[in-house]
């Protein structure tokens, strides 16, 4: 007769009680289940994946898209008339949408490590279903209005892609330690082997992906050219009002190679500075002339445009949220700007020896000077003196006269034209925005004697790459960040990056093996060393182990209760008693509820 501690000791599981509550609510000890996963729980496990996935994607997409958001708030403009910071509240929701999604994923992965049966709270659910919406419309959205602008996702992985492969890879370690437990715990040997042949498929992928990822900046250091020359293009809108003279003046002190604008016809013939179709956005239009604030800007005379502000609304705008950093006179002469001709821009480049490109907006229809515009801005560019090789023409029309009347222009096409055109035409400079370009079109540009010029360029990541593609020059909105890259961001041989590679997937599959062997190690020895080596405790534990079903579990809760703790057990020989549990797994409870930690108990020997 041997006396016992109560049978039912339940401990305090802090932890899982915070784990099984905030992903379904489940906070009492009884609501919790080792039960297989329902098939409609398994589908919204699904569902929880694929909008991670899409959540994922969106998120990476806007973190490179930084390079271009001064472009979609142009075109958020263009389309709603007012001028808006449209990314900030798409980041926003991006990144709370985010976070939520990746927090609910690393709930259910840590409920599939202990076991616990994936329960979703429906109000989890409905978060779900929304995160999954609200990204799906945001993506068809994109699509529509902005649909060039995936092209950076593949861009940006030539700068991101090894590095990519290489958290892939250790995400995916990790998550060998969550399918080698449940290949120890499955009964069934088809999951088993299910379960195995999916994790080693994607494992195998990712060890053999670097055979296709290709960057420029995977290169021979001696093999790199010099850095590609910055334009400031509106100048440098970042830190002045967009095609003003401070900010050229701004991009000049930043060592700019060149400067480029755009360029529209006034009523009275006078070529100037403007990009919108209207005045409202970038001069005080609306309080000067309110009756006329939606006429297009090539209606306005040059009387009326000198005598427009064109720098009160970068200090009410702030849209590149840099007017906090400028001191009392900076925003003076910020507020204090008017409308910039092509002549004084010229000027000042001819001043300062820099290159002048410009983009030209032919006048509506309606327009005095809608079939002599060409020649108007060529009068211009003569008049201002400026030396004409410093001076990249961009406007295909009568693009024979302006050849023949200043042969000295450098003929550059906006357009991605056979070399035997651009020859043919006699156009040795190619303008084109930078993801109409591969690496391809560079080198046969530079093998042609084509200088290639690819716009907008604001980020250093894209800048660098393009630096070891071989691009001779870039546009950029932003030269004072790029005058800061004095080198490419990364830079490094085949050979350095085939080291890397090699060494990964060992270190990886080292610790996947590891993992594999950690977990399944009682299996292993058991079918290697047979059942002789067990003892009748360890037969009745692996029985009781592999029979953890709704049956046994509620057998075992009626037989802790039906039991008294006051009672005494008198325990058979102890052949019997293995015979006896190996047959009865409920038995276990018996076991698995004596406090092992009496003294009152006795070792079974």
């Amino acid at each position: 007769m041997v006396k016992h501690q109560p049978l039912q000791v339940y401990e305090r599981q802090l932890c899982l009680s915070c784990l099984t509550g905030i992903y379904g609510c489940r906070w009492k000890r009884y609501q919790r289940s080792h039960d297989d996963t329902t098939k409609w729980e398994c589908l919204w496990s699904f569902i929880l994946f694929c909008t991670f996935s899409l959540l994922l994607v969106w998120f990476y997409f806007w973190w490179e898209a930084h390079n271009d958001y001064s472009e979609f708030n142009w075109f958020l403009y263009n389309r709603s008339g007012e001028w808006s910071d449209g990314t900030v509240p798409i980041l926003a929701a991006t990144a709370a949408g985010f976070t939520y999604i990746a927090f609910l994923m690393i709930l259910a992965l840590c409920h599939v490590a202990v076991g616990q049966q994936i329960n979703l709270h429906w109000l989890h659910k409905i978060g779900v279903t929304v995160a999954l919406l609200t990204t799906a419309i945001g993506v068809i959205s994109v699509t529509q209005m902005w649909g060039e602008e995936w092209d950076v996702v593949w861009i940006s992985l030539q700068a991101t892609g090894p590095f990519l492969h290489i958290g892939a890879l250790a995400a995916v370690t990790a998550l060998a330690w969550l399918v080698a437990g449940q290949m120890a715990r499955a009964e069934k040997t088809r999951f088993q082997v299910m379960v195995l042949l999916i994790y080693l498929s994607v494992l195998l992928t990712l060890y053999f992906i670097p055979l296709s990822i290709t960057s420029p900046c995977i290169m021979e250091r001696g093999s790199l050219k010099a850095a590609p020359a910055i334009i400031g293009h509106q100048g440098a809108p970042m830190l002045a009002p967009e095609n003003t003279l401070l900010s050229f003046n701004r991009a000049l002190q930043r060592n700019v190679s060149g400067l480029e604008a755009d360029v529209t016809i006034s009523l009275d013939g006078i070529p100037f500075l403007m990009r919108d179709r209207t005045l409202r956005r970038t001069t005080n239009v609306r309080r000067v002339f309110p009756d006329r604030q939606y006429d297009d800007a090539s209606l306005f005379n040059w009387t009326d445009l000198s005598s427009l502000n064109a720098g009160q609304w970068f200090l009410k705008d702030d849209p590149f949220w840099t007017v906090q950093y400028m001191s009392t006179s900076e925003r003076w002469s910020v507020g204090n700007q008017t409308v910039c001709s092509l002549e004084q821009m010229l000027k000042l480049a001819a001043k300062s020896k820099s290159s002048a490109v410009f983009t030209l907006r032919r006048p509506p229809a309606n327009h005095p000077h809608r079939h002599d515009w060409v020649n108007l801005t060529l009068d211009t560019v003569l008049r201002s003196g400026i030396p004409q090789q410093q001076v990249m023409w961009t406007v295909d029309s009568n693009r024979e006269m302006v050849r023949n009347v200043a042969p000295g222009l450098q003929q550059t096409s906006v357009q991605k034209l056979p070399l035997d055109t651009l020859h043919h035409k006699g156009i040795s400079r190619v303008l084109l925005r930078y993801n109409q370009a591969s690496a391809q079109d560079v080198r046969l540009y530079n093998e042609n004697n084509i200088s290639l010029t690819l716009y907008s360029v604001n980020e250093p990541w894209l800048y660098s790459l393009l630096w070891c593609s071989g691009v001779p020059s870039v546009s950029s909105e932003a030269p004072q960040v790029l005058r800061k890259v004095h080198y490419p961001l990364w830079l490094m041989s085949p050979d350095e990056y085939c080291l890397i590679w090699i060494c990964t997937d060992i270190i990886s599959f080292a610790v996947v093996l590891g993992i594999f062997i950690f977990q399944n190690y009682h299996m292993i020895r058991w079918r290697m060393s047979g059942m002789r080596s067990y003892n009748p405790e360890q037969i009745m534990l692996s029985a009781a182990v592999r029979r953890s079903s709704r049956d046994v579990n509620i057998m075992k809760e009626n037989l802790c209760h039906r039991i008294p703790s006051s009672h005494s057990i008198s325990f058979p020989p102890l052949s019997f008693l293995s015979l006896t549990v190996y047959h009865h797994p409920v038995s276990s409870c018996i076991h698995s509820s004596i406090n092992p930690y009496s003294a009152d108990i006795p070792q079974l020997e």
